[in-house]
């Protein structure tokens, strides 16, 4: 058993802007939950019990999200990265709150049901100083996997048994002797350099379930859609009202058509004769009385009027 992760929350969300100019990528809501708290629930089924967050962009939205420093019961560490340092440096620098267990790293940006469980037996069965989590995502396929063991990452590595990384995996606390202190860094080359040493990095392909990587404004609608379409919720979501579509705080006219994948944010106002197809408004915005919106993204606390399609407002 694995009581503690570190989830990467300082992300920039470069691809999402100007979306991420108003959240912090890790906190966009989906149907209505922040998107950082299924990966805080997908550890928590699987035995954590202890939580480091790194942030570094609007990083007091994540204190207002744990204000009390506990996420359902369990305490969750902001460790503040003023320069970014990535993944590397950000695992580093988390160390005095990781202890001296193995610990899990998961990105707060990505959205998964995938089972942890191979992955947590084969890092104790095999003893493996690092345990990637793989998956044929097809974003940058880099890792060659042999009989469990990863023995290349990087632009060289091709053949049958070539995966990506999938943003979730399991380290030793020997890896603190191998990152410099204060660097920005990438854990990749470090990996690298520990597999030219002999290292024991092994790697388990999670390839059942479902696995998204939220890094743009077409798959944050995508994710929504799909969502909304197949009923898909993990299993390790408590909320028995997720997904929401309408919160209970917002006014939408006995008029006003929201259709598919949309999702009208708490403290919303929608105005009569208003149409919303598959458009994610945030908290606190106003869609006028005649509106039209399809496949946008209305950001918290905007005002919309007249016809809009494919736009971020």
């Amino acid at each position: 058993m694995i009581t503690r992760a570190f989830v990467l929350g300082g992300g920039l969300g470069m691809r999402k802007r100007p979306l991420t100019d108003d959240l912090a990528k890790p906190l966009l809501p989906i149907f209505q939950k922040p998107l950082i708290t299924f990966a805080l629930d997908h550890l928590i089924a699987n035995g954590v019990e202890r939580f480091v967050i790194n942030t570094h962009h609007l990083a007091a939205q994540f204190q207002r999200l744990f204000p009390e420093g506990f996420y359902r019961g369990r305490p969750v560490k902001l460790v503040h990265e003023p320069l970014l340092l990535e993944t590397g440096g950000g695992i580093k620098n988390a160390q005095h709150w990781l202890g001296e267990q193995p610990f899990i790293v998961y990105s707060g940006d990505i959205l998964t049901d995938v089972s942890l469980e191979a992955l947590l037996r084969q890092h104790a069965r095999r003893r493996n100083d690092v345990t990637l989590g793989l998956r044929k995502t097809g974003l940058a396929a880099g890792v060659t996997l042999v009989n469990g063991r990863v023995v290349q990452i990087g632009k060289g590595a091709d053949g049958a048994d070539n995966f990506d990384y999938a943003n979730i995996s399991i380290w030793n606390p020997t890896i603190f002797d191998r990152i410099p202190p204060g660097q920005k860094i990438s854990f990749i080359p470090i990996l690298v350099e520990w597999i030219r040493q002999g290292a024991q990095i092994g790697g388990e392909v999670l390839d059942q379930g479902e696995w998204f990587n939220i890094g743009s404004r077409r798959e944050y609608l995508e994710v929504h859609r799909i969502i909304h379409e197949r009923g898909w919720k993990p299993a390790y979501v408590e909320e028995a009202d997720w997904p929401k579509s309408i919160a209970e705080s917002a006014l939408v006219d006995a008029t006003a058509r929201i259709d598919g994948s949309s999702v009208i944010g708490a403290e919303c106002t929608v105005g009569a004769n208003a149409v919303v197809r598959d458009t994610i408004v945030w908290p606190g915005a106003n869609i006028a009385s005649r509106s039209e919106l399809q496949s946008c993204i209305v950001r918290s606390r905007k005002a919309v009027h007249g016809t809009h399609r494919d736009a971020d407002i």
